[in-house]
């Protein structure tokens, strides 16, 4: 049997040897293989490519929305824009490359934009519809009918979850959900179904969670400052880094759970070392130094408690096969509430911390925003609840 050429199939990036290969299309594309929501290859007449150059391709819809959502990547990214809120909007959008037709079919257009997820290892997705109508003020009364029946409770919780990707450290797989998962999602099982995005079957992603929302707040400043455009069907396309071993990150930038968590015991100056030595999310050498501070808080306590008590530190870690990253554990005694306060640093960030590379939130889809003389309340509302189902997630 001859061998398969190189140029004619292409594996998903982060597959095992076994996955199937996806077949090339136009120009040497192949689909979009995170793809989490929207129209796909192999189910939908039009889909999302992936382009040999790691840009994504984004087949223009039909008029109006397809011209209409060019129509707005073309005024953010117009070469000179001199609009202070449309340069500050480029910051929470994918890069814009112009549009691309295949040498084949030049009558098909497609839009070129960044792929978000490229410098993820093993990139966990999710998309979330926001705002209170995920219609747009010239929907037809069928077409308002069809999007509140999907989702009644659009209005009252201000956006949906349309699908998601998380992976598995244990299984070294991916568990995907799509639009009818968040549709079933109530007011009472809202705070779980989101939760689940985050969590990758052994802990909940906390240092993830406080990324993204810090990520969603600035989007939801640039909303509150601006009175140009509103937003219908617009989503919001959440990126964190699933994998212990992140592609981006250098070897002797480890996680606290990768530092701290080490095999067997940790004894007093196992404590200290770990704690003087590792990086908070990649903190600079030349910030803040959260371990060090964190190295007094527990030196002191440790200090206070063996006047009290002669314990000794015990912590029992149920290990990763062939992985050293996010661990399971479970706590005897560790000084008292010493875990307790290492979470607590560990999980929720400083006031005035640089932005966390590990997460992206960035906005997407836009073939229904309109010009507009006031606040986008709609989507204004939207943020505000997710970034308190977020919260709310973050302190359980």
């Amino acid at each position: 049997m001859a061998a398969e050429s190189p140029a004619l199939r292409l594996r998903p990036p982060g597959s095992t040897g076994d996955s199937p290969p996806v077949p090339r299309l136009l120009g040497g594309c192949v689909p979009l293989s995170h793809q989490v929501a929207g129209h796909m290859y192999g189910k939908d007449k039009v889909g999302i490519l992936q382009h040999p150059d790691g840009t994504v391709l984004k087949q223009l819809q039909p008029p109006p929305r397809g011209p209409r959502e060019l129509e707005f990547y073309t005024m953010v990214y117009a070469a000179d824009c001199a609009d202070a809120v449309l340069l500050e909007l480029r910051k929470h959008l994918p890069k814009y490359y112009g549009v691309w037709s295949p040498p084949t079919a030049p009558n098909d257009v497609y839009l070129k934009l960044e792929d978000v997820t490229h410098k993820f290892n093993k990139p966990c997705i999710m998309d979330v519809k926001i705002g209170r109508k995920s219609y747009d003020p010239f929907a037809s009364s069928e077409k308002i009918q069809q999007q509140v029946s999907k989702y009644p409770l659009m209005e009252e919780i201000g956006f949906l979850v349309l699908g998601m990707r998380v992976y598995h450290l244990h299984s070294d797989s991916y568990e995907t959900q799509n639009q009818h998962y968040g549709r079933g999602l109530t007011k009472d099982t809202l705070k779980e179904g989101v939760s689940k995005f985050f969590h990758n079957g052994f802990c909940l992603r906390k240092d993830a969670i406080a990324a993204s929302i810090q990520k969603v707040e600035k989007i939801l400043q640039w909303f509150e400052n601006q009175k140009q455009l509103n937003f219908y069907a617009s989503s919001l396309l959440f990126v964190y880094e699933g994998s212990s071993q992140p592609a981006t990150t250098k070897a002797n930038d480890r996680t606290l759970a990768g530092r701290f968590l080490s095999k067997g015991p940790l004894t007093d100056a196992d404590g200290l070392e770990c704690n003087n030595n590792f990086h908070l999310f990649g903190a600079p050498p030349n910030g803040t130094s959260v371990g060090k501070s964190l190295s007094k808080a527990y030196s002191r306590h440790r200090k206070l408690y063996a006047k009290k008590h002669q314990s000794q530190t015990s912590l029992k870690v149920e290990t990763l096969e062939q992985d050293n990253g996010w661990r399971s554990m479970s706590q005897e005694h560790l000084n008292g509430n010493v875990l307790a306060q290492l979470e607590k640093v560990f999980y929720h960030l400083p006031a005035g911390r640089p932005e966390i590379p590990e997460a992206e939130v960035r906005m997407i889809d836009f073939a229904h925003v309109f010009p507009s003389n006031k606040v986008d309340e709609g989507y204004v509302y939207g943020l505000k609840h997710l970034i308190a189902v977020l919260r709310s997630i973050l302190d359980s």
